[in-house]
């Protein structure tokens, strides 16, 4: 069983992947999506609590639109082709950002999967589409402001937890590790309030070639980073 509650995954690299194949970006993309299949049965397997993929981001709209309309289709077709497969190993779909602004037929499917898998109590999948850091903490501040205004609320007594009940991720602990493919060693705007805490993990690797083994790798390297931290504490 494995000790992490929570993994969250940068999933960088696809377009170039498909690019240094001779490939186009959106096979790229296609190989992306086959490579996150398995690594979701691999998390499950490997006891893992919450896994957090980074799907598409606010900032992923300024892409070409053909490449948009398709990154909206894949996961379309991805919830809808995989769900007996989801019912059948118990896992839960959430999905963190702005579902409201996504294209219909995506919207649609990713509202069936929250439903339909609603009961599972397995691992839970939770898609970060349509997100943004700044974004989800800017919703969360006008939604506790309104509560504010409504409830009378002195400034004072607004606190962490307050805010945290008007994130995306409301009811899922923080990560314990956030991994980021395709050799960038930045957060890109993903769960910058919950990645306080959080130890990052970067890989050259683009995100198609990321595998159970490297995810593993990343379980291993993170837990001796704490071994050696609480070692020094005690030393001191």
């Amino acid at each position: 069983m494995n000790d992490l509650l929570h993994i969250a995954i940068v999933m960088d690299g696809n377009g170039r992947w498909g690019r240094k194949r001779g490939l186009t970006r959106s096979q790229g993309h296609y190989a992306g999506s086959q490579a996150m299949e398995r690594l979701i049965y691999a998390a499950g397997e490997m006891g893992i609590k919450v896994l957090t993929l980074y799907a598409f981001s606010t900032e992923n709209w300024k892409r070409p639109k053909d490449e948009v309309n398709y990154l909206m289709d894949l996961p379309a077709h991805f919830l809808t082709q995989k769900l007996p497969v989801f019912m059948d190993k118990n896992i839960k779909v959430c999905v963190s950002g702005d579902i409201n602004g996504l294209p219909s037929h995506t919207r649609n499917a990713v509202t069936s999967a929250i439903s339909t898998t609603k009961d599972n109590d397995g691992l839970i999948v939770n898609f970060a589409m349509n997100y943004g850091g700044r974004a989800e903490i800017l919703s969360a501040v006008k939604s506790l402001m309104r509560e504010v205004n409504r409830k009378d609320f002195k400034i004072d007594q607004v606190n962490d937890d307050m805010i945290e009940n008007y994130l995306y991720t409301h009811g899922l602990p923080d990560p314990d590790i956030i991994i980021r493919t395709g050799g960038e060693q930045r957060l890109s705007n993903f769960l910058i309030w919950q990645s306080a805490g959080a130890e990052l993990w970067f890989t050259d690797r683009y995100f198609p070639d990321f595998n159970r083994e490297l995810l593993q790798q990343a379980i291993e390297e993170v837990k001796e980073r704490k071994y050696r931290y609480r070692q020094e504490k005690i030393d001191c």
